[in-house]
């Protein structure tokens, strides 16, 4: 089974010590190996994998807070020295937790519930190198935000605008308000539907909006300025909707 996996671990022995394992008892692809939940998450926009090795306590982002971010079709086999995150690790697609120090033996156990796994007919099939545009997403999908070691789900329907913060993005419900691990440009490129970027730093959602008034929008009490960058696209999207 020709499995594309990468490692993702802030420890180089340990991140050695599983490439070894998978190099020298399997056949699968190892395309690369990242030492941090950054590092990694770039590497995955340009490099589609069926598998990760993650590490759980890294710098910067756990292992947790990076499988958040993951597609949903990305397996995971969590690696960390220490038990406590069992139980949450199964929140995410996982398919086995290696506690370090990994032996071959554990390894072997791993890789018959790994290959298991992709030899289901309902396993999903490795990703291509070209993969087709994604379908619209429609208004009533959901998905989970990873706050802290509780995931919220967020209908997108309810939100009422993204605000970039450099490198993270702040979701915003009439209810909730929850900081995302990815910058605006990379969320703005995954949504479509009703939303529109109307400034360097916001994401709206024009089914949300209450008015519009020079050169801002307004959502309740919050005002959000249009930039010029973006003012022409969004206001010709407005005038499809305007008597």
């Amino acid at each position: 089974m020709n499995l594309r996996c990468l490692i993702v671990d802030d420890e180089p022995n340990a991140v050695s010590l599983l490439e070894m394992f998978i190099r020298q008892n399997t056949v699968w692809q190892l395309v690369g190996k990242c030492y941090d939940a950054p590092e990694a998450l770039s590497f995955l926009k340009t490099h589609p994998v069926d598998l990760i090795f993650l590490d759980i306590n890294m710098p910067h982002l756990t292992g947790m807070e990076m499988a958040a971010l993951l597609p949903p079709s990305t397996s995971i086999v969590f690696t960390t020295a220490y038990s406590e995150y069992a139980a949450d690790s199964y929140s995410f697609p996982t398919i086995d937790y290696l506690l370090k120090p990994i032996t071959l033996k554990r390894f072997y156990a791993a890789l018959q519930k790994i290959e298991a796994h992709f030899a289901r007919p309902e396993a999903a099939a490795p990703v291509a190198d070209n993969p087709p545009a994604a379908a619209p997403r429609p208004e009533t999908e959901y998905f989970f935000i990873k706050s802290g070691r509780m995931l919220h789900k967020v209908l997108l329907q309810d939100i009422l605008y993204f605000e970039g913060e450099k490198e993270y993005a702040r979701l915003v419900t009439p209810t909730q308000r929850l900081l995302i691990y990815r910058r605006l440009k990379d969320i703005g490129e995954q949504l479509s539907g009703s939303f529109a970027r109307v400034h360097n730093s916001y994401i709206v959602n024009i089914a949300r909006l209450d008015s519009i008034r020079d050169n801002h929008v307004f959502i309740g009490s919050k005002q959000i300025p249009i930039s010029e960058k973006f003012r022409e696209a969004f206001m010709e999207r407005i005038k499809e909707k305007v008597f």
